[in-house]
Order: structure tokens, then C-alpha cells, then sequence
């Protein structure tokens, strides 16, 4: 994100696709911040928020009476989703001089891990409780990571929308959170391509009989040889797989309609 001083008092916005196109563009009265033009007034009322909730926590951002000009540009296929919104929020709360994770809560529901992740230089736990919230970047490491991909389903899932059912659906959730860290903890050291499977294959189980919803594998994977863990809100923008074989996998899901495929090394810092 880059970030220029202009004349007037207006803050124009304008986002850009890898290839540099524009695919969002606003101006904004700096005084109210009303929309004055806009090509999506979903997209501009987030903004709002967000500039709203960097105020409300730095009462300094955009004080001063003079314009901006911002522009952003993603790295990757719009429809890949890949934590853009958590990014953003990252990035808003570096030019606000705010704690990012603030900003988050006074936006959007949710733990925040993925703002968590969007300020990290590698491998992280996310960690929320009664008492204090935060993350520890960690060492992660292991041999087989070169059997690990992510593969795009085609479909985005509203993180917002899923965090409201899953405080529906979620069924005892001190114990489920108890289990996932349980996990969490294990994973941290696992060191065998087969531990690190049955352990994602605990959370999944974990997590489909808290929700009372299918695991997507069961859902739409269940002759597939290697692992299926979602990512994000479930049913959402990504999964995590695992295989032996890079080219049966890839074929696997080029025939399921699947042709993104993307190995750890392609995604992962």
C-alpha cells in the first residue's frame, strides 16, 4: 500500500490487480468520510469503518487538512481471497500508528489470527483467551512440506457470515478450544508426514462434530488418498492437502475442476 499527500481534502482509493488494472476505485470526504463517487459502495463502506475505527483509537489519523491519494495492489488473483480484508486492516493500522489488532476488533468479528498473520515474517501461534490476546512466532520446519499444497476450491465463503454460525453451532466450546490447542501444540513439533496427518485429520473430525457440519473431505474428497483440511471459514477460498505423489494429486483435482493447485513453497513465507 502506498500513501501520498495531495491537495484538497479529499482521499482517493484505488485498487489494482496484479496486472496493475484497476478493479476499485473511491474518493472520500476526509471531514465525514461520505463517499463523494465509488464503483462498489460495499467495498466504500467498509473503508468507512475501518477509517472510523482507526480515529476512534488514534484521533490523530487524517487530522491534518490535506488530501491522500492511497493505492493498493494485490498479489494474487482476486478470487483467491487469501486473508485480503486481514491485510488491509494490517496495513490501514501501520499508516494509523494503531495496534492492528484493535483496528480489527472494531471492525469485524472474529479471533483476529488473520491480522495476526498478515504482520508475520514466518510461522506463527495464535493464541486468545479471557485474559490476553496475541500471538508467538514459532520455528515450523519439517521435511515433508514438500508433500503439503493448497488447493483453490472456486468459491469464496463470507468469513464474517461463518464466524456467526459457528457461535451458533458450536457446541461446548471451552473443550473444543481445549482440544484445538491440544493439537496446536502437537503440531508444533511434529516431525513424520503421517503424525502430521492423523493430527489434521483430528481437527477436522473435532471441528465437523462441534459445527454438526461434513468435513470436506467426506463432503466432496472421500476417494482422495492423502488428507483435506479447511482453511478459513469452512467451505471457504482454500484447502490444505496432503500427498506422496505431486502429479496423481494435481491430476486428482484438475479432474475434480480444481486446476489451482499450489505447493507450500509457492505460498508460504
Amino acid at each position: 500500500m502506498t500513501v501520498k499527500n495531495t491537495r484538497g481534502s479529499d482521499l482517493i482509493w484505488e485498487s489494482l490487480t496484479p496486472e496493475g488494472n484497476s478493479w476499485f476505485n473511491a474518493d472520500f470526504a476526509i471531514l465525514d468520510f461520505k463517499s463523494n463517487k465509488t464503483t462498489n459502495l460495499e467495498t466504500s463502506l467498509l473503508l468507512m469503518k475501518i477509517f472510523k475505527g482507526a480515529i476512534n483509537l488514534n484521533s490523530e489519523f487524517l487530522s491534518k487538512w490535506n488530501g491522500f491519494k492511497v493505492e493498493t495492489q494485490l498479489e494474487f488473483p482476486q478470487n483467491w481471497g487469501l486473508g485480503s480484508s486481514s491485510t488491509l486492516i494490517h496495513l490501514v493500522a501501520q499508516w494509523a500508528d494503531v495496534n492492528p489488532l484493535e483496528l480489527y476488533y472494531k471492525v469485524f468479528s472474529g479471533s483476529g489470527f488473520d491480522v495476526a498473520c498478515a504482520g508475520a515474517d514466518g510461522p506463527i501461534t495464535f493464541f486468545s483467551n479471557d485474559e490476553e490476546i496475541g500471538y508467538t512466532s514459532i520455528n515450523w520446519t519439517p521435511s515433508f512440506t514438500k508433500n503439503i499444497y493448497f488447493v483453490h476450491l472456486n468459491e469464496k465463503a463470507d468469513s464474517q457470515i461463518a464466524v456467526k454460525d459457528y457461535f451458533k453451532k458450536a457446541r461446548k466450546r471451552k473443550q473444543l478450544a481445549a482440544d484445538i490447542d491440544a493439537i496446536t501444540k502437537e503440531m508444533v513439533n511434529v516431525s513424520s508426514l503421517s503424525k502430521f496427518e492423523e493430527l489434521i485429520d483430528k481437527h477436522e473430525s473435532i471441528l465437523s462434530k462441534s459445527l454438526g457440519l461434513p468435513t470436506i473431505k467426506e463432503e466432496r474428497f472421500s476417494d482422495f488418498q492423502g488428507c483435506v483440511k479447511s482453511l478459513g471459514a469452512w467451505g471457504g477460498d482454500f484447502a490444505l492437502v496432503t500427498g506422496s505423489k505431486e502429479n496423481d494429486l494435481r491430476e486428482y483435482f484438475t479432474e475434480k475442476g480444481h486446476d489451482t493447485v499450489l505447493s507450500y513453497s509457492d505460498l508460504i513465507l
